[in-house]
């Protein structure tokens, strides 16, 4: 244990050291477009001058208004207060010295901060609220919000209108800003499969994440290729599952961390277990799970899907999904069901057995749906929601009217604009992530073309579009590990919190 902890805090120094960098280069990069307007997102309403106020590191502080509903002890701002302090000014605090310049009117030594609704323990959901209203004026600096989650997006804006002169003084401007998000979900997919992701590549994405104020994390754990997640029911699934049980899991304790560091900056963790497809790294650790593919007449020691004609299946999944919706507290689970190959199921005669009894016949798009509806159900005993891939939809599985499609096929069976007009023609709510497959990499200016989409781009009445909640970014593992991760992420924070026009 004492080695793990010490190697905890190694990992710390790295990261704040890796996230202080990456964070001046972006600021660095963003102050060359203007001293008062190098903000990202962009804020639904901003007024700006040229007016400037200097900010003293050494005597600045961030403070809470007496009649804020969080105070002092409230871990998810004063964790934040001291992260932007840290940010902003670094070890600068002791060297600084103080330079009055010709537009300078007076000092600015602190953010008064006043939630309304108290929530500092709680965690962030679907429906929590992120306005913020932030003035800079004469009279004060002023950071108003309706909770905790609102806070922290101001704190991210704040952070951003604060510049450096090239005499080293610190200023910010005159500003009036009123935001909020224009989509409530604005998440990103980090698939730890296909390549594994060390922790503390995972926690820098985070941090990178509250600088885009991204506010979901779509953590696709395990698939095809390995089984990181540590299971404490079923602990032959890591065992035999993973690349490397020793080194290439995620623990309890890793799970636990990644989920309060997301929560300290306002982010959910939304865990996705994806079946019956993208499964065989399930079926080393769990014998009889997955279906023995047949050649002609005998097995050909190979294996397909889950099995969903097995009581034994079902007991599992219940089994197993209860631990899942223990570990990770987030209303919502996102249960997969995509790209599910029939090859094998066609060539068990067991499979075909089971499709007459039910009177199937030979469509094998009902048996998934078999499966699927079966699996609901026992997520939704354990009082979850969940969100699944465009598939279970377009199979027509018999799903609950508050089930979220994620769409996510560009071209196939019809373009994604399509599919998000029936989707919320059927009353569904929408994400929408097939534009922005960030590990598809093409020659040119592509970046582009991220900007471009607009999710209510579909024919539809307003009350379809309202059910449009917001898309994700995905980065898939098949050619992205922690070497190339950051640099791909942060162009859909724009499109899913800022104004359309912008």
């Amino acid at each position: 244990v004492a080695s793990r902890d010490s190697a905890s805090w190694e990992r710390r120094d790295r990261r704040s050291m890796a996230a202080s960098t990456l964070w001046f280069s972006l600021l660095l990069a963003a102050a060359s477009a203007g001293r008062a307007t190098a903000l990202w997102p962009w804020p639904q309403y901003i007024k700006t001058s040229d007016w400037s106020y200097t900010i003293v590191p050494h005597t600045f502080q961030f403070q809470y208004h007496k009649s804020s509903a969080a105070q002092v002890g409230c871990s998810v701002l004063d964790e934040a207060f001291q992260r932007y302090r840290d940010l902003l000014f670094g070890s600068v605090t002791l060297h600084f010295r103080h330079r009055v310049e010709k537009w300078h009117i007076s000092e600015k030594n602190s953010l008064v901060v006043l939630v309304v609704t108290p929530g500092c323990d709680q965690l962030p959901s679907l429906e929590s609220v992120e306005n913020y209203t932030l003035t800079i004026n004469d009279e004060q600096c002023f950071l108003l919000s309706e909770t905790v989650w609102g806070a922290l997006r101001g704190l991210e804006t704040f952070s951003q209108l604060i510049w450096k002169s090239p005499e080293g003084t610190f200023y910010i401007n005159r500003t009036e800003i009123e935001d909020f998000p224009r989509f409530p979900h604005r998440g990103l997919l980090l698939d730890t499969s296909r390549h594994y992701l060390p922790l503390a590549s995972i926690l820098d994405t985070l941090d990178v994440m509250a600088y885009n104020k991204f506010n979901v994390f779509h953590w696709h754990l395990v698939d095809d290729s390995s089984f990181p997640y540590e299971s404490f029911t079923f602990p032959d699934l890591t065992k035999k599952g993973s690349y490397n049980p020793s080194t290439h899991i995620y623990t309890a304790r890793d799970v636990k961390e990644v989920i309060e560091y997301a929560r300290l900056r306002g982010i959910r963790v939304l865990a996705e277990f994806d079946t019956p497809g993208h499964t065989q790294s399930w079926g080393p650790g769990v014998p009889g799970l997955l279906t023995p593919c047949y050649s002609g007449s005998q097995p050909s020691g190979t294996f397909g899907p889950v099995n969903p004609t097995l009581n034994y299946t079902y007991e599992f999944m219940s089994t197993f999904f209860s631990e899942i919706s223990s570990v990770f507290p987030d209303f919502y689970l996102h249960l997969g069901g995509d790209e599910v190959d029939f090859t094998c199921w066609k060539s068990n005669p067991d499979i075909q057995n089971f499709m007459k009894q039910k009177g199937f016949g030979k469509d094998f798009k009902k048996l998934e749906s078999f499966y699927i509806q079966t699996l609901l159900g026992i997520v939704s005993g354990y009082g979850k929601g969940y969100v699944v891939w465009q598939e279970v939809f377009d199979n027509k599985v018999k799903v609950r009217p508050d089930t979220i499609i994620q769409v996510w096929r560009e071209e196939i069976p019809v373009k994604y604009m399509k599919e998000m007009e029936l989707v919320t023609l059927a009353g569904f709510r929408a994400l929408l992530s097939a534009p922005w497959y960030l590990n598809h990499i093409t020659y040119g200016p592509d970046w582009k073309e991220v900007y471009m989409v607009e999710p209510l781009a579909f024919e539809g009445t307003p009350e379809q579009k309202a059910l449009v909640i917001g898309g994700e970014a995905c980065m898939w593992g098949e050619y992205v590990d922690s070497t190339n991760l950051v640099p791909r992420l942060w162009c859909v924070g724009w499109r899913l919190l800022s104004p359309l026009h912008r």
